[in-house]
């Protein structure tokens, strides 16, 4: 049954209302969605926990949890002995960066060693093969930056 113009044009308001609610849906849904993911923090530095893990490291978890874009993002601090290795190379889903504060490390990607010393910035993308180890006679403190799928887990 096809429709007049002027019933046609008595429709558009109805329209427009059940498109303004279906936007306030969208809005209401993405803004649930938003408080689950991390909040807006500092994290003074003294008032990390300290964990010690194996491989003569010293860990601080700084945070753990999803952005508001979806992605996974873990924040560690690690203080690693002279020649201390937290674990053998491996690989993973998500990417990692590694931002060195003190000390002279070696990362290695895909059996390519890397040194790097205060200041330096190492980044592994996803599934390539890494490694880190403390190769100074000093401890190496450094911050990872872990974003992606199995984020700290």
């Amino acid at each position: 049954m096809p429709l007049t113009r002027r019933e046609l044009c008595l429709l558009f308001p109805a329209a427009g209302v059940s498109s303004a609610m279906l936007s306030a849906g969208a809005v209401a849904a993405a803004s649930a969605e938003q408080d689950s993911s991390l909040p807006s923090a500092t994290f003074p530095f003294d008032q990390l926990p300290l964990n010690k893990p194996s491989g003569g490291a010293e860990a601080r978890p700084v945070l753990k949890g999803k952005l508001a874009t979806g992605e996974s993002l873990e924040v560690h601090e690690t203080m690693l002995a002279p020649g201390g290795m937290p674990h053998p190379p491996h690989h993973h889903a998500h990417s990692e960066m590694w931002l060195i504060r003190e000390g002279t490390v070696e990362i290695t990607i895909n059996g390519v060693n890397h040194r790097l010393g205060p200041g330096g910035v190492g980044f592994v993308r996803s599934n390539d093969e890494h490694g880190i180890k403390n190769v100074g006679a000093t401890p190496a403190n450094y911050f990872v930056v872990a974003i992606g799928p199995g984020a700290g887990s």
